[in-house]
């Protein structure tokens, strides 16, 4: 089977999504599911994943709240289980150096830089909290949280107030109160698309006895992973719109399934949809379902969209933290989509694409990239943006002045092998660029194209999954990413014929 078509089966085989497993979250289980099938395999995950510094998680910023998380899982484990010698000494090691780490990360309590993950705010006090209540350290909270709202959440729970759909995501921040909640609704078994909120709610052996579908639901994931869990499943609608997108982009005359044509319809039938069961609806994955119904050629006016127009931008949902120029960049893919299909609707249209091109060229940073709050890397917020700059909706000197920018720093930013990478070199990473450079056009990008491209060959398909996306914690939706790096690879075989039929 082609690798394309290998792809697009395993959206049906695995609707739930092929979502790597979570440092965070599985410190969350190790602590709030001890029930759970795959107990100590996930104590050993947490031992083996240990970096030699003592840290959890990626780069920088980026370890804070995976530490906290297993540090606390490992401390909580060494109090309340039987363990032989061996694995106690195991752990307990892994849980002093953790605990070093954490003292050297947080230092004297000042502002630290915490990156754009989802409840960044919330869960390092919370996480903080639990680790000092176990009483081997007194941890600072540093000055740029607010070291109170972990306490107001978890007294609201307990009170039986209502929980927002979002909050539904993050529920283990209620501790104890989130066993039995009668406001949470589960979906397909899932809490938020959440194992640790999952988990959370079903703390309670008494009540968990009356929910097998969400203990199936957990206990299907370790199966799965062999013990630990990710951070963020079912991600079905996000999975399914981000992967037939790029698909059809790079391979414009790829059969998709009756099936997952027909799922992407639903999902907005009835208004705006969600990444997955019982997450908010959002302007990114609506408007990316959207596009992909355009190139499917099953076209829908993307009307709901403009539930999601503020002032200067569209938000994924109402509320957010932070705007997503992503987001706002599938929004204009979707927008021009409908242009292209009904002309006449462009006095409605035209001031919402406007107004997405003014945002996007302020929102671009002095360098000529693009930051987003839904993945690490300026790669892929730079190709998002330079994908939605180049719809000929958005056609015009603002549009054009900010992809040049944008071409600018993908060249300059290249490695010497021909490699992208904000840490390191990645085949995600270098797809996103080269994709920057083939959307634009540009004339003095040939020699970098050629190099990008040479370098992802040499690969041969065999690539590392390096976990870019946010969540509580980095994470890698590995059909996403290897749609990306497949759609990209077919872009540029496409150019080569091209060239050497022109020659």
């Amino acid at each position: 089977m082609p690798p394309v078509h290998e792809l697009l089966a395993g959206l049906l085989a695995e609707p739930a999504g092929q979502v790597s497993p979570s440092v965070y979250a599985t410190g969350r289980l190790v602590t709030s599911a001890p029930w759970l099938t795959g107990h100590h395999d996930r104590l050993e995950f947490l031992a083996a994943t240990r970096r030699p510094d003592g840290t959890w998680g990626e780069v920088g910023g980026y370890r804070l709240v995976p530490t906290l998380s297993a540090t606390e899982a490992l401390l909580s484990a060494l109090r309340r289980d039987r363990l032989d010698p061996a694995p106690r000494a195991r752990l307990l090691s892994a849980a002093e150096a953790g605990l070093a780490a954490l003292v050297r990360l947080l230092g004297t309590g000042e502002s630290v830089a915490l990156p754009d993950t989802v409840a960044v705010e919330l869960l390092v006090p919370d996480l903080i909290e639990q680790v000092n209540a176990h009483g081997f350290a007194r941890l600072p909270v540093p000055r740029n949280v607010d070291a109170a709202k972990p306490a107001q959440i978890r007294a609201a729970v307990a009170a039986g107030m209502p929980i927002p759909v979002k909050l539904a995501h993050s529920l283990e921040l209620a501790g104890s109160a989130a066993a039995g909640a009668a406001s949470v609704t589960a979906y397909a078994g899932s809490v938020g698309c959440s194992p640790p909120s999952t988990a959370g709610w079903l703390a309670d052996a008494g009540f968990r006895g009356g929910q097998p579908e969400s203990v199936r639901f957990l206990e299907g994931l370790v199966a799965r992973h062999r013990g630990p869990v990710p951070t963020v499943v079912p991600i079905t609608e996000f999975e399914r719109a981000w992967v037939v997108a790029d698909v059809l982009r790079g391979f414009p005359g790829a059969r998709v399934p009756a099936e997952l044509v027909r799922a992407l319809g639903a999902a907005v039938a009835a208004g705006p949809t969600g990444g997955g069961p019982g997450l908010p609806p959002d302007a990114d994955t609506t408007s990316a379902t959207f596009f992909a119904l355009s190139r499917l050629g099953r076209h829908r006016a993307p009307e709901c969209l403009f539930e999601f127009e503020l002032d200067d931008h569209f938000c994924c949902w109402h509320g957010e933290r932070t705007a997503s120029p992503t987001a706002n960049a599938h929004v204009l893919e979707a927008f021009d989509a409908h242009l292209a299909h009904r002309p006449a609707d462009a006095a409605r249209y035209s001031a919402a694409v406007a107004k997405i091109v003014r945002f996007l060229g302020e929102t671009q940073e002095a360098d000529g990239s693009w930051a987003d709050k839904w993945h690490a890397s300026p790669y892929y917020a730079t190709a998002c943006c330079v994908q939605g700059l180049t719809v000929p909706a958005a056609a015009g000197p603002g549009a054009a002045a900010a992809l040049r920018h944008a071409v600018a720093w993908v060249l300059a930013t290249q490695r010497p092998d021909g490699a992208w990478g904000r840490w390191a070199a990645t085949a995600e990473e270098t797809a996103y660029a080269l994709r920057v450079l083939l959307a634009a056009e540009s004339p003095e990008a040939g020699r970098a194209i050629a190099a990008g491209e040479a370098w992802l060959r040499g690969l041969g398909g065999r690539y590392d999954l390096v976990p870019l996306w946010h969540d509580k914690d980095l994470y890698t939706p590995a059909a996403v990413v290897r749609a990306a790096i497949l759609a990209t690879g077919n872009q540029l075989r496409y150019r080569s014929a091209v060239r050497g039929i022109a020659s």
